[in-house]
């Protein structure tokens, strides 16, 4: 089975989307549909801060009254980030996503960030895998 490394080699968007801590909750939505992604990573320079996500926005700014123009993105990140090495496998990320209630995994290495991880990403590669396995399975039957 692959591990966050190669999940992250293979993905789509290359590179790392951030956002910084003072950005304003609106322009953080604004490269979320730009994107058409759900979350971003809070960067201060190098250092991973937190996460913002659609999950935040609506509840903490929407339904605290709080606009989206007046308030920063360190306002209402999730500070608290659960996050996995490159060595992580896809059913030890599927885990803590589904312990910890989360969508979204940064993968870390020497406190440097490599990217994220998505619940999307980790359920089309167990979806792979578990085809790879019916194909044999198959291959194996009609031999």
């Amino acid at each position: 089975m692959k591990n966050a490394r190669h999940i992250l080699a293979e993905k789509k968007i290359s590179g790392t989307l951030s956002i910084a801590p003072d950005a304003t909750v609106y322009q953080a939505l604004q490269l979320l549909a730009e994107m058409n992604i759900g979350a971003l990573l809070v960067m201060d320079g190098d250092k991973l801060v937190g996460m913002f996500s659609e999950r935040d926005y609506a509840r903490k700014v929407v339904l605290m009254g709080k606009t989206s123009a007046g308030t920063p993105v360190s306002d209402i990140m999730t500070r608290k980030l659960i996050c996995v090495t490159p060595k992580a496998t896809v059913d030890e990320c599927m885990a803590l996503i589904t312990e910890k209630r989360i969508r979204h995994l940064p993968v870390l290495e020497d406190d440097k960030v490599l990217g994220v991880l998505s619940i999307g990403d980790l359920v089309r590669e167990t979806i792979a895998d578990q085809q790879f396995t019916i194909d044999q399975l198959v291959y194996y039957i009609h031999r």
